[in-house]
């Protein structure tokens, strides 16, 4: 680089590399590429999230917070040990649903929304209601239940009782026989706590785009099943209805991580919001976007859903506004992306030069990564010379 040109100053921000890398890893991964061109580069690292996968780490990372644990239910009933984040300041809590009610906890054969149980996400937020926290961000990708968000509501101190007023079973089996709420033994800080849920998906609760029928199957329901969970949503739709007010059953996102969404919504006046405007406004990412040069970014995959509410495309059009360029580099990138560099990118890279296994590639992601960044860094390095 020419000695008269000031240290171009990057921003290294990607998103978690699904299954390989956290959001953390592939920020380190990307620096270390960085500086082995550009040493004198001044790199500000910012590992971001989009309320799914990684989440936690990235926004405890961005604010100086800590990771705390809780033992838990899990969707299928066993104890285990979670874990939530607590921002720098202690106000606001972190909870990804994955860590306690999460798909990737139910072994295949067992998958069965009839019988899983969101219990464990309601402990996590017992758990952070201890602390004193004033406000809750609860991103619910990759749930294994459709429960309606029950079991974590009965954790939270919400009687859900059948018609002989007794407490219903778990699961969607005991949403199914659900008559009557009760909250007067709701836990006291409910009422006083900010719940803001990191909601991607405009599904409402019911109907041929509600929870049972497009999330249903991927979580072992039959057809039979999805019918029968379908009722059983509107049944508790109607009951919220009847004990707030709120109709829930066909408003937009209600219907995501199987009907807690709106349960949340009807029953604790929590708001929906897309995950990467929450996070990034955690993270304050909108303040650095204009204090730097250029921008690097990624995630596993880069394609055309990418611009909808993923980190990196939300990334790429807030910089589009301040005119600052993007790069994103990806595990892989999809064949007709052509329309993101209408939305804020200026060029994509993909870590994989060559045929290998998807197996190898997550083994050596991050050497992938590294050597990806220091050929962009190449890139850059000339592009100043000019």
């Amino acid at each position: 680089m020419a000695p008269n040109k000031k240290s171009l100053r990057i921003l290294v921000a990607p998103n978690a590399f699904k299954e390989s890398l956290t959001a953390i890893e592939a920020a380190e991964a990307i620096s270390r590429g960085i500086q082995k061109v550009l040493p004198e580069a001044r790199i500000t690292s910012l590992p971001i999230a989009d309320g799914g996968d990684g989440t936690l780490e990235a926004v405890v990372s961005g604010t100086g917070g800590k990771i705390l644990r809780a033992r838990v239910l899990d969707p299928l009933g066993k104890k285990i040990t979670a874990h939530y984040g607590l921002t720098g300041n202690g106000k606001t809590a972190i909870i990804e649903m994955s860590r306690a009610s999460g798909l990737a906890l139910v072994p295949t054969k067992l998958r069965n929304p009839m019988t899983t149980t969101s219990y464990g996400t309601g402990q996590l937020i017992n758990a952070a209601l201890k602390r004193g926290v004033k406000e809750i961000i609860l991103g619910i990708g990759g749930s294994a239940t459709l429960d309606g968000g029950i079991g974590a509501l009965q954790a939270l101190g919400f009687l859900f009782l059948d018609r002989r007023k007794q407490p219903v079973g778990r699961g969607g089996k005991g949403l199914g026989s659900l008559k009557h709420i009760q909250m007067h033994r709701i836990h006291p800080l409910l009422r006083k706590t900010r719940i803001l849920v990191a909601c991607d998906v405009d599904n409402p609760l019911i109907g041929p785009r509600g929870a049972a029928a497009v999330f249903g199957p991927q979580k072992g329901a039959t057809s039979n099943m999805v019918r029968k969970l379908d009722q059983s949503l509107a049944k508790l739709s109607q009951i919220i209805q009847r004990s707030t007010g709120q109709n829930i059953s066909q408003h937009p996102g209600t219907g995501a991580a199987g009907g807690i969404a709106g349960s949340f919504m009807g029953l604790l006046g929590a708001q929906l919001l897309p995950g990467s405007d929450l996070i990034f406004d955690l993270l304050k990412v909108r303040r650095w976007v204009p204090r730097v040069d250029c921008i690097i970014t990624g995630e596993g995959q880069i394609d055309f859903q990418t611009p909808f509410g993923k980190g990196p495309g939300m990334l790429a059009k807030i910089a589009k506004e301040h005119q600052i360029p993007v790069i994103g580099i990806a595990g892989s990138i999809a064949k007709d992306v052509s329309d993101l560099f209408e939305q804020g990118f200026t060029a994509l890279f993909s870590i994989v030069r060559s045929p290998i296994s998807i197996e190898v590639a997550i083994q050596h992601a991050a050497q992938l990564v590294e050597s990806e960044s220091e050929q962009v860094a190449r890139l850059l390095r000339c592009a100043r010379n000019l």
